[in-house]
């Protein structure tokens, strides 16, 4: 049984949206959660705050709030995913909104996102576009992801893109709960467990999209989970990335090319070949690379691709920046089509 440590407790049954959010160590970013949370233009939710058997005054602040949405639980075990999935059975609503203790929602969030999924009953989950913060904490690297992530909008964007990183900010989500409970809920493993659902709702063929409005504060710091995890590594984004794209259907009964012939893009193109998806050949356009084999296939110029009678299905593995898009805008010229011709895998 799960133990309840709130002083008060709300026995309505009909909230509308239920937010589930973990809570570790979060005494200096809790208060301003909080706050936002009940700022919301919705009232009539609940907060299912899991604590995480934290070691500061987290519990404290969490149970200071005389609010009787907010039910507070003490996790009987350990780690982010027992969290989640014990949160998860607790929420009252279908509605989930994840949340997370260190970001802060904008006031509209909330009502914005139970309208599109009241609005369209065939959507399993819809994201938010995000703002990070600090800007002095934000390195050039993550500015480039939050650009992308904040521009893969549509379900089509979201099918086209899913191989290049997580498509959301986990904490601006908000899911059916029955759907992502039939589906095996949350994962634990040596993967980061968001990007893992999402890719999983994906394989499944769950209609997920993103409202195009920054809705919340995502707050960047080196004691991030996703800083400290080896669940989040590279490494094991390269892993789960290949263990699904191995799995996708485009890529059945087609020829395969890798777009990328350098040292790191065919380190990173290890992951799939170890799933047996091999090339029939490479793309490059350094013509010093053309002529090479790996893997037993050759390296061509791009050039080489508008030769050929049937298109093969190219996964582009090339991620520097700006190149990931002139290698797009060859294969768009060429009339390869994203998400039918060509995947781009970052």
């Amino acid at each position: 049984m799960s133990k309840s440590v709130s002083a008060k407790q709300d026995s309505r049954l009909d909230v509308k949206v239920s937010i589930l959010m973990p809570v570790f160590n979060a005494e200096n970013t809790l208060h301003d959660c909080l706050q936002s949370i009940r700022e919301q233009s919705l009232t009539d939710y609940e907060l299912i705050a899991i604590d995480d058997n934290s070691t500061d005054n987290s519990l404290a602040i969490l149970k200071s709030f005389d609010d009787p949405r907010i039910r507070v639980f003490k996790n009987e075990e350990k780690g982010i995913v027992s969290a989640l999935n014990m949160g998860l059975k607790l929420c009252r609503s279908d509605l989930v909104a994840r949340m997370d203790a260190d970001d802060v929602m904008y006031q509209a969030r909330l009502e914005k996102q139970f309208q599109l999924m009241q609005a369209q009953p065939s959507l399993t989950l819809c994201a938010t576009q995000a703002r990070k913060f600090p800007e002095d904490a934000i390195r050039a690297g993550f500015a480039e992801y939050m650009h992308w992530q904040n521009a893969c909008l549509s379900s089509q964007d979201i099918s086209d893109q899913i191989y290049i990183e997580s498509p959301f900010v986990h904490p601006t989500v908000m899911f059916r709960k029955h759907r992502v409970i039939e589906l095996g809920a949350y994962r634990d493993g040596a993967f980061p467990e968001d990007y893992e659902l999402w890719l999983r709702l994906f394989h499944t063929g769950e209609s997920m999209m993103k409202i195009d409005q920054v809705l919340l504060d995502w707050r960047e710091s080196d004691s991030r989970l996703s800083r400290t995890s080896s669940r989040y590594s590279a490494a094991a984004f390269e892993q789960l990335r290949a263990d699904y794209l191995a799995r996708d259907p485009r890529l059945q009964n087609r020829e395969i090319v890798f777009w990328g012939a350098g040292r790191k893009t065919r380190q990173r193109t290890s992951y799939l070949i170890e799933k047996g998806i091999r090339p029939s050949a490479w793309i490059d356009i350094d013509s010093n690379k053309a002529g090479n084999e790996y893997h037993g296939a050759k390296t061509h110029m791009p050039g080489w691709l508008q030769q050929l009678e049937r298109k093969p299905l190219v996964l582009n593995y090339v991620r520097n920046h700006g190149a990931r898009e002139k290698c797009r805008q060859f294969l768009d010229n060429a009339s390869y089509v994203m998400g039918k011709d060509y995947l781009d895998v970052a």
